[in-house]
């Protein structure tokens, strides 16, 4: 029996005009949870070393998770739909939107692979009709989040790993797949490379770079 084709997109600067951890922290800023300029500072230099791909994986991602520590999981629910309507939908780049609809029309399995954590992106999943979320999980102990990471980031090289091991519940394995990745970020290059068909949307300089080297699609939705 033969599978459907897989698609995977990354979520951040490709269907996203935006991070999603970046907007997150702008977003707790702007409601008054949070003291301004600490949050802000590390999270801008989180972003330049994460743009340069020289960022600290499991620093990346314990930082944004920490945020989470500010309230129970239950009570955050609220301001998380929030987020989503006022932060997240409006930045949705509607040629990748439209794009992701095309692959689930034609009978694709589509899945979000992401480096955010769960929480903050499972309602952006789920507002896209994509039941398959891929991401950084983050650990949450008697409802309330401890800061800390379930498992291996969903980043880099981690995105491959976590990749074969949905795939592997799936009883699938990415070799005997016709699978296709797309992606903005030199981050994701392991992904791409592991990939049938990689793509690139809206690719920083070095990921442009090989693409160009390597004759990679190149797409632009913002």
């Amino acid at each position: 029996m033969s599978h459907p084709p897989l698609v995977l997109f990354d979520l951040d600067h490709t269907l996203l005009q935006g991070d999603s951890d970046q907007l997150w922290c702008d977003f707790l800023v702007e409601q008054h949870l949070v003291d301004a300029e600490p949050l802000m500072s590390a999270s801008r230099d989180m972003e330049r070393d994460y743009k340069a791909g020289t960022v600290d994986v499991g620093a990346f991602c314990e930082f944004y998770m920490g945020t989470l520590c500010l309230m129970d999981a239950a009570a955050w629910q609220p301001w998380r739909e929030r987020f989503l309507q006022q932060c997240i939908l409006p930045r949705l780049a509607l040629a990748g939107v439209r794009q992701l609809g095309e692959h689930q029309h034609a009978g694709h399995r589509v899945a979000i692979t992401t480096a955010t954590n769960r929480f903050i992106t499972e309602l952006t999943a789920e507002h896209l009709g994509v039941a398959d979320l891929i991401a950084t999980e983050p650990q949450c102990l008697g409802g309330r989040f401890t800061g800390r990471l379930v498992g291996t980031p969903n980043m880099r090289g981690g995105k491959v790993l976590r990749l074969q091991q949905w795939l592997a519940q799936q009883g699938w394995s990415l070799s005997e797949l016709d699978s296709t990745a797309y992606s903005d970020s030199i981050n994701d290059l392991p992904l791409l490379e592991a990939v049938t068909q990689p793509v690139c949307a809206q690719p920083d300089a070095k990921l442009e770079r090989i693409a160009l080297e390597r004759g990679w699609p190149v797409v632009r939705w913002f």
